[in-house]
């Protein structure tokens, strides 16, 4: 029996091996299909929208969302804006997607206002708090920028969020999830999207409510975002989360055997990974080479082009979980035209969240307070959602969204 064992771990390992060696080859074209590593013609496409009970919402009519073009006539002296969030580095790609749906809409409103023009000054945190540190007193210390679209991962929001709020700086997340973040007492931040507090739960009663799991095991890296969410799934599921096969894994591993071993002896019906895709996709690889059949559930910060791409025929199937919704079609054209690539996860919330301020800046709130008072009374439709905040900068009324890999 020893033996066995022993041997089967030795296969484990070396098929880790062999996915982390396949998993080095990723592309990083951001279009909206598998590729690379056998991926083929996969795609993340939309499941089903769910409230906080884990049932079945329809998707809300965006006919009336706001436009950042406004009617053409808005005035106001140049205005600047700041972006942060991870530009370079392994989960770049979630801030990529948001910066460029900034973007669009500085373009469609400066183009509709020549009286009024916005730019925006984007600074690189990698993802990483520490960096994000170094980063956010360049961008409180400038005078010329009135409002912040970030920062976009929960750690460096953590981080960051204190200096931000006590420099008076509007603070507006499209991404960042930790439930603690407005647990804070910080008087400048928005998000933009339900906090995990909400996805976990929902996510797991929507599982639970399928009949398909009757044992699940949660694997989570180290983030603040990661721990947090798994923290929520695992007490949402109850008794279908197994603690005797719970991983827990860093962000930055790539040899995932040990976790692969623990998974493949648990034979479970679902893994849930709370983590990003740069290490998902590796992970999932391993677990499929390893022998792991168990569906492969998992969240916003893996629902991404690049884990499909990175992760190749071992992402089919795979469910990902995000409180962001999925792009509208002339959104999608108008991204597409604009920047060269698909819109991806968190696109949409980063379009949303700077036409807010563009319509607070049409409405003459041009410094910094004035922007927050604004933010802080705002109550309108948006491409992915109603924006509406209550006192602690929480959304009043969030939903999930299911994808799946196929």
């Amino acid at each position: 029996m020893r033996r066995s064992r022993t041997a089967r771990a030795v296969i484990i390992g070396a098929a880790a091996v062999l996915a982390l060696t396949s998993a080095g080859c990723s592309s990083k074209s951001t279009d909206n299909s598998g590729g690379g590593n056998g991926g083929g013609s996969l795609t993340i496409q939309p499941l089903v929208q769910i409230d906080k009970d884990g049932k079945e919402v329809p998707a809300a009519d965006n006919s009336a969302a706001a436009n950042p073009a406004s009617d053409g006539n808005d005035k106001c002296a140049p205005q600047t804006i700041a972006m942060a969030g991870p530009l370079t580095g392994a989960n770049a790609n979630l801030g990529l997607n948001i910066i460029r749906g900034v973007k669009l809409a500085l373009d469609q409103h400066n183009k509709a206002n020549s009286g009024c023009q916005v730019t925006v000054k984007e600074f690189d945190t990698e993802g990483d708090p520490q960096k994000a540190t170094q980063v956010i007193p360049t961008i409180i210390s400038d005078p010329s920028i009135t409002a912040l679209i970030g920062p976009t991962f929960s750690g460096e929001t953590k981080a960051t969020g204190q200096i931000i709020s006590d420099a008076g700086l509007v603070s507006l997340t499209p991404s960042a999830t930790n439930v603690t973040l407005t647990t804070n007492g910080w008087k400048t931040f928005f998000r933009g999207l339900g906090n995990d507090g909400v996805q976990g739960p929902a996510v797991a009663k929507y599982l639970a409510g399928t009949g398909k799991y009757k044992k699940i095991c949660v694997a989570q890296d180290n983030s603040d975002y990661g721990t947090g969410l798994a923290k929520t799934l695992t007490e949402g599921l109850g008794p279908l989360a197994d603690a005797s096969c719970s991983v827990q894994v860093k962000t930055g591993d790539k040899d995932f055997s040990a976790a692969v071993s623990k998974l493949a002896a648990a034979k479970a019906d679902a893994i849930f990974y709370a983590g990003y895709y740069a290490e998902a996709a590796p992970f999932v690889q391993q677990l499929r080479s390893g022998g792991v059949t168990s569906t492969f559930i998992s969240d916003d910060g893996t629902k991404d082009v690049e884990f499909v791409k990175q992760a190749g025929d071992a992402s089919k199937g795979a469910l990902l979980s995000c409180p962001c919704g999925p792009a509208p079609e002339k959104f999608t054209t108008d991204y597409k035209a604009s920047s060269g690539y698909d819109p991806g996860t968190y696109s949409t919330e980063g379009y949303d969240l700077t036409t807010i301020v563009l319509k607070g800046i049409a409405a003459g709130k041009v410094t910094r307070s004035d922007l927050v008072d604004y933010v802080r009374n705002y109550n309108g439709t948006g491409l992915a959602r109603t924006y509406k905040w209550d006192a602690q900068g929480e959304l009043s009324n969030a939903l999930i969204w299911m994808y799946e890999v196929k």
